[in-house]
């Protein structure tokens, strides 16, 4: 039998963004936006078909909510601009608009709003992309150019589409189930 606690935190679908638990997960994240494309651009991997700083960023959105997927999506090119140069700088303010996008919507729709975490996910992804290709745009970026490199992308959005909400579920039941700090 289930205590009105644990009822309580599996109902539950984003974890508290300011526990010290969630911020440790957190940093873990962050690190795995900053790891990634390293890894990526060592095995010449393709990193605008694969996205790999895209993952944690939108994974922290649908575990910790707006305020932690922000945090996570905000500081991930920042971090990683500082310990490595990369992305370039040219490119920190606009990943950081459009990974901070990805982050809070994802957790606002799904935590705040309590819409289905696939669309959620899908909604934040598409949002992000048109955020990044109005401001490469602004910044004199040219328009085909952007589109392309944003279309080489697709089928990895699709597959955070498909994966991350259960990844995201498993982690919020795992980790909510305790009331853990």
């Amino acid at each position: 039998m289930s205590s009105p606690a644990c009822a309580a935190s599996s109902d539950r679908l984003v974890l508290p963004a300011w526990r010290v638990r969630s911020i440790m997960f957190q940093a873990a994240l962050i690190a795995a936006a900053v790891v990634l494309p390293h890894v990526a651009h060592v095995a010449h991997a393709p990193v605008y078909w694969l996205l790999p700083m895209h993952w944690p960023v939108v994974l922290a959105g649908l575990v910790y909510g707006p305020a932690g997927g922000l945090a996570v999506g905000v500081l991930s090119p920042v971090v990683s601009f500082s310990l490595s140069g990369m992305p370039p700088l040219g490119s920190v303010a606009t990943m950081a608009a459009e990974l901070g996008l990805y982050g809070l919507l994802t957790g606002l729709l799904r935590g705040g709003w309590r819409w289905n975490a696939v669309f959620a996910v899908a909604l934040a992804l598409l949002a992000g992309r048109v955020v990044a290709i109005g401001l490469g745009a602004v910044l004199g970026r040219p328009l085909p150019v952007l589109l392309a490199a944003y279309a080489k992308g697709l089928p990895c959005a699709l597959a955070q589409v498909a994966v991350l909400p259960m990844v995201g579920r498993w982690w919020v039941a795992r980790e909510g189930g305790g009331g853990r700090a």
